[in-house]
């Protein structure tokens, strides 16, 4: 309890900073493109609440140190590895003008630095055929630095409203701290509660009102550190199946997946080039804003923006990830199990995607 109550002090207090002095580092930290087809802010807001989280890592990691040495040598690590990740994209949250390959690089890099330091390889997945070729280590490395940065990316795409990044991040990592008190795995139980707190203190300013962003450095470092716990609780605990790593992430990974196939196969439009019709921009545009109608402002495309429309926008994400990450908690053993609920998730999520896009959105949703 220490290391997240640390953790969500620092976290807390570094935010609280940045959104009290954000007029004098505003014109370099603030979002102020509020035209893209994914910002439905009307007021620009510092996107450098990832340095917050990061600091925070570091003052409880340390803590954690003084606490118990080889404890704190491990979260360090994780911090450490995941640095670049952070950084790369903390540098995009100040320039704007670092290109989605080379931040996709570096979140492979830090997976890589994960995968070395933590022995966070994935060597099986419980697939015929694919387990066959992640006994090759070289087939084994790639694998798994393609699968962190591409979590690492998953968070960054989910970022989309008030709360819902880190929201997600939380309820994910709190199935992955159940999981670990089970099996009585205390490091990697610390390590979820540590990022628990940490985002916590963030959360606490950014939903629902919006005063600070996680920005691309935040949702990197949360996809990450989700990323390398979700191995590592594989790999150190032979009981616990590859499948509950997929399942408990189910909802950014997907929302991933979808989003390539629907912009490449479907629309034929590069994938890396982001658009407005993610799940939770659906959410908003064609259930928030008519739920909402009255009470509300124009946006910069001159069409209705209900002001309390973002923030309760999230909760409906919240609750979908829920459908994934409950089963996971509850069959985290069986692979199975776990492999029905990953269809049934696809099926559910593609099922109500559909019904909003041709305007049928089923009165429970409403």
């Amino acid at each position: 309890m220490y290391t997240l109550i640390s953790a969500f002090l620092c976290s807390l207090i570094a935010s609280l900073l940045i959104i009290r002095y954000q007029s004098v580092h505003q014109h370099i930290t603030g979002d102020l493109d509020l035209l893209g087809p994914q910002k439905f802010h009307i007021s620009s807001v510092p996107r450098i609440g990832g340095i917050s989280i990061y600091l925070a890592l570091w003052m409880a990691s340390s803590i954690r140190y003084l606490q118990d040495t080889n404890n704190g040598i491990l979260l360090m690590t994780i911090v450490a590895c995941g640095s670049l990740a952070f950084l790369i994209g903390f540098a995009e949250d100040l320039s704007k003008r670092v290109g989605v390959s080379n931040r996709l690089m570096g979140t492979a890099i830090s997976g890589g630095l994960a995968g070395y330091f933590l022995n966070a390889w994935i060597s099986h997945i419980s697939l015929w055929g694919i387990d066959s070729l992640l006994a090759i280590p070289v087939i084994s490395i790639l694998f798994t630095c393609i699968a962190i940065a591409g979590l690492s990316n998953a968070y960054n795409i989910i970022d989309g409203f008030n709360g819902l990044a880190s929201m997600v991040g939380i309820i994910t990592l709190l199935a992955i701290a159940s999981v670990a008190f089970r099996v009585g795995d205390i490091e990697i139980l610390i390590a979820a509660l540590m990022m628990v707190g940490a985002i916590g203190g963030f959360f606490i300013w950014n939903y629902p009102r919006g005063l600070i962003f996680l920005g691309d450095g935040g949702a990197y470092l949360i996809g990450f550190w989700i990323a390398v716990l979700s191995i590592m609780i594989v790999t150190r605990n032979e009981q616990v199946s590859p499948w509950f790593a997929l399942l408990v992430n189910a909802y950014p990974i997907f929302e991933t997946l979808f989003s390539i196939w629907r912009r490449k196969v479907h629309q034929g439009k590069n994938p890396g080039i982001s658009d407005g019709a993610h799940f939770h921009t659906l959410i908003y545009r064609r259930i928030m804003r008519w739920a909402l109608a009255n009470s509300s402002v124009s946006d910069s495309f001159g069409n209705t923006l209900n002001k309390n429309a973002n923030a309760k926008t999230s909760p409906y994400l919240w609750v979908l990830s829920s459908f994934a990450v409950l089963p996971a908690v509850l069959f985290w053993q069986y692979t199975f199990a776990l492999q029905g609920f990953v269809l049934l998730f696809c099926a559910t999520y593609v099922w109500i995607y559909r019904s909003i896009v041709k305007f049928q959105t089923p009165n429970w949703l409403k």
